[in-house]
């Protein structure tokens, strides 16, 4: 899944040195639920268990090749989120640098054409934390709608006491 700014592919374990460049910053895994990172040895790690899978994908910047961040759904993805039978949960952070640049709004449409044209789904769920509005923005300029409900994960990093914004997607609408 290629734009003319970024590219979505799997995540190579040569990716690390870059992926702990940008997932060590304090302000950049919390939003998304997840700790920083400590080392390149963790992130590797990450990129060998959490992102290998097959709906996983580095989101690269391609002027540079490299990765800026990451989108997926299902596996990779899983919290508590009040999703229905069959629906997965879709996330993604991307590196401070590209933050206000539309990005995550690009990454995350070509997502949902993947979503619509290879997958079964019919629809997903997606959510952010309250004091991290933008990524709700992304979510609803790509057509997902707010729920009205909310709820705490405490499996998600500082997820026990935050409050999430659930929101929708209906992919055959």
């Amino acid at each position: 899944m290629k734009t003319d700014r970024i590219t979505l592919r799997p995540w190579r374990e040569s990716d690390a040195e870059t992926l702990f460049l940008f997932a060590k910053d304090p302000d950049v895994g919390p939003r998304a639920g997840w700790r920083p990172h400590a080392s390149e040895e963790e992130s590797r790690a990450i990129i060998l268990s959490v992102f290998s899978n097959p709906t996983t994908w580095a989101i690269v910047w391609n002027e540079t090749s490299k990765p800026i961040g990451a989108i997926g759904y299902g596996e990779s993805c899983n919290c508590a989120l009040p999703a229905r039978h069959d629906e997965p949960t879709i996330g993604y952070w991307v590196a401070r640098p590209f933050w206000n640049m539309g990005i995550c709004t690009e990454a995350l449409t070509l997502l949902v054409g993947h979503l619509k044209k290879d997958t079964h789904h019919k629809s997903v769920v997606s959510g952010h934390f309250v004091d991290n509005p933008a990524s709700g923005r992304v979510m609803e300029k790509c057509g997902f709608i707010p729920t009205g409900e909310y709820c705490y994960d405490e499996n998600l990093y500082e997820g026990k006491d935050k409050k999430i914004r659930v929101l929708r997607l209906e992919l055959n609408g």
